[in-house]
């Protein structure tokens, strides 16, 4: 039977490019394991849960095979599976992204050098002048 530490599963995964990032993520309480903070040292299991932050998401993952070895994405993605619960929080949260961007109007055209004065003044004074 093979042990992995959690830092160097996380690692081989592809969560994160190195293992003082993956070291950092989990001592900072960002990785849970089965639901609780844990540490580096802690072997991994296959079947166990894991909250892994990613950019603007965090993935719920099931741990399906173990590997201390850094490969290609193609086999590092089958190291884990990511739970239909957080495939469908992930959808949605990436959807009310895009909405709240659609929302924001960008300007017709850019400032003109008395706009930008006009901009730079309410920015160092506010409503004052």
């Amino acid at each position: 039977m093979q042990q992995v530490r959690l830092d160097k599963w996380l690692w081989a995964a592809r969560f994160f490019k190195t293992r003082a990032l993956a070291k950092k993520a989990i001592e900072g309480g960002k990785v849970h394991y089965n639901g609780e903070r844990t540490r580096t040292s802690k072997q991994v299991e296959v079947g166990a849960l894991l909250r892994v932050p990613q950019g603007f998401n965090t993935l719920e993952v099931e741990v399906a095979a173990l590997s201390d070895q850094r490969r290609g994405a193609p086999e590092a993605q089958t190291l884990y599976a990511e739970t239909a619960a957080s495939r469908e929080r992930r959808e949605r949260e990436t959807q009310l992204r895009r909405d709240a961007g659609k929302a924001v109007q960008a300007p017709p055209k850019r400032p003109d050098k008395k706009a930008r004065r006009d901009i730079q003044r309410f920015q160092r004074h506010g409503f004052e002048e």
